[in-house]
């Protein structure tokens, strides 16, 4: 194959994109009616230590049996609801149209944004507690967004909450997304009655993770989630202008990390291989950081809300919250570790003692001329220019057995531009089997992912080679005898950019106008770091 070529375009898109019409109209999402002996308390109010009054909806036993309690806080409105119109026909959350759902999604009608169903934990004998942070939804006073008061504020109510008649006085939180991320921060708070967390899909460093991972600007989904927060809710500063004015990493964003050391609770974290573009690598940093030696780690590579609504997500969940705020002997996997073959494939599902894993083998694979990687580093000069704003060098390695690849791999590359500066540069590992691309679910509901895929601003020289390392995002798949995998690099993200074949709403930043020349030689080697897993 050519060592140039255009991965954003391949065949299918027409397919996939009549598939997403279809999900557009027809979401596969079903809502169902909430039990009647599910009680709701709504627009309870909570005075947190300033005096700020905030507001939750309690769902709880109907008979007011005292019961563990499970919070979520977020800014997305506890009041906006799935509902049944006359028809039978469901009033949905407008994303679960604008982004694909590859397996069905059953929900009850008081189930918030990424929050957990009452119809599923009430009857299961716990409280559900669904919180409006701080100027949002229908609680008081003006919030800010990641930042350290929203977690005190959670510790006042996680504390309002445990004093209720109707709580036993353990309190646990499950949510995705932001509803997991507020889960750090109120961690870190410590209150006394907090007996575990659940943060399903989280990022936990908002400069790396999602707004400037490696450097490179996402421009796509952050501008609409900050415009849409911003004017549902009373946040200052406005985080979205914020975004723009710190392109670099620096104090402005460490205030915004959650200090993972100083959680201690049990935690049972989701990290997703498909959400490399927000949550992935963030969830893995949490398992790794937190101080809690009870802490475990959900791996899939599923749809986001059709994992955690499905059955046995919920099973994991609930096992793990009757352990902690239930005193229940319950089993719970260190790490249970999902490995694909393709989108729609599972390899393997088997527990592990750790992430990453301690038996995993780094492999590396040279750059070589003729669009090939090489077991044999390079004896000789050689390199490869390029237009990156059109096109990728591709570079390809046949298995010659069965292979797992499980872990972070790393891409070394030196490289020169002409002019000089900045540059934006878009790496991603993608498997083929009998010629044709292999699909994996990515972010945002896109079922056309690459295996994995990273990024990196970087200084290049005109003059002379410079060296780059691009951090790949966590991912597990096995790729058999023969299938190939492939390695591109360009100044461009990977994906299509058509909102109905392509990875939207996420978007990059492109490289600036510039020819690059990709170099290796003895002295000078450029490879892919590989984490491979024996069998």
């Amino acid at each position: 194959m050519a060592s140039l070529d255009r991965p954003w375009r391949r065949g299918g898109a027409a397919r996939y994109a009549r598939g997403r019409l279809r999900g557009i109209l027809r979401p596969r999402v079903e809502v169902v009616p909430v039990p009647a002996d599910v009680r709701k308390d709504e627009d309870a109010e909570i005075a947190v230590r300033d005096g700020t009054i905030l507001r939750a909806n309690a769902y709880r036993p109907a008979d007011g049996t005292p019961v563990p309690a499970i919070v979520c806080a977020h800014p997305y409105g506890k009041d906006d609801l799935p509902h049944r119109s006359g028809r039978g026909r469901a009033r949905l959350n407008p994303q679960y149209r604008i982004m694909r759902q590859p397996g069905p999604v059953r929900i009850s009608a008081e189930t918030g944004w990424e929050a957990p169903d009452p119809a599923f934990w009430v009857p299961h004998g716990f409280a559900v507690v669904n919180l409006d942070l701080r100027g949002a939804g229908r609680s008081d006073g003006v919030g800010s967004l990641l930042s350290e008061q929203e977690g005190d504020d959670i510790h006042d109510v996680i504390e309002w909450v445990a004093a209720q008649p109707w709580c036993d006085g353990n309190v646990g939180m499950l949510g995705v997304s932001y509803l997991a991320i507020s889960q750090y921060r109120a961690a870190v708070a410590a209150p006394p009655h907090l007996r575990a967390i659940v943060p399903w899909e989280g990022f936990t460093d908002p400069y790396h993770d999602f707004f400037y991972p490696g450097g490179v600007p996402e421009i796509g989904f952050s501008r609409l989630w900050t415009t849409l927060v911003r004017r549902a809710t009373r946040m200052e500063p406005d985080l979205g202008v914020e975004v723009r004015r710190h392109p670099d990493d620096g104090p402005f964003w460490r205030a915004l990390h959650p200090e993972l050391g100083g959680i201690r609770v049990p935690m049972l974290v989701c990290g997703s291989f498909s959400d490399n573009n927000l949550h992935s690598r963030g969830s893995m940093r949490a398992f790794r950081g937190v101080a809690s030696a009870d802490r475990h780690l959900y791996t899939h590579r599923g749809g986001k809300w059709a994992v955690f609504y499905g059955d046995e997500a919920k099973a994991a969940q609930l096992a793990f919250l009757e352990r902690h705020l239930k005193g229940a002997q319950r089993e719970i996997p260190r790490v249970r570790l999902e490995v694909r073959e393709r989108g729609d494939l599972i390899a393997e599902v088997r527990e592990e003692p750790d992430w990453p894993l301690p038996q995993a083998e780094e492999r590396v694979l040279w750059l070589a001329p003729d669009g090939l990687l090489s077991a044999q580093s390079p004896q000789t000069p050689g390199g490869l220019e390029l237009n990156p704003r059109r096109r990728a060098a591709t570079f390809r390695w046949v298995f010659d057995e069965d292979t797992e690849i499980t872990g972070d791999a790393m891409l070394r590359l030196w490289m020169r531009a002409r002019p000089g500066g900045d540059a934006h540069v878009f790496a991603g590992i993608s498997k083929w089997a009998d010629g044709r691309f292999v699909p994996f679910e990515g972010s945002y509901g896109f079922g056309r992912d690459l295996v994995t895929t990273g990024w990196r601003r970087a200084a290049l020289n005109p003059a002379g080679p410079t060296q780059v390392g691009v951090e790949f995002g966590p991912s597990a798949t096995l790729f058999r005898a023969g299938e190939e995998l492939r390695l591109h690099i360009s100044g461009r993200q990977l994906s299509p950019r058509n909102p109905l074949s392509g990875a939207a709403p996420g978007l990059y930043r492109t490289t600036p106008r510039a020819r690059w020349l990709l170099e290796w030689d003895p002295q000078r080697k450029a490879g892919l770091l590989l984490p491979v897993v024996p069998r």
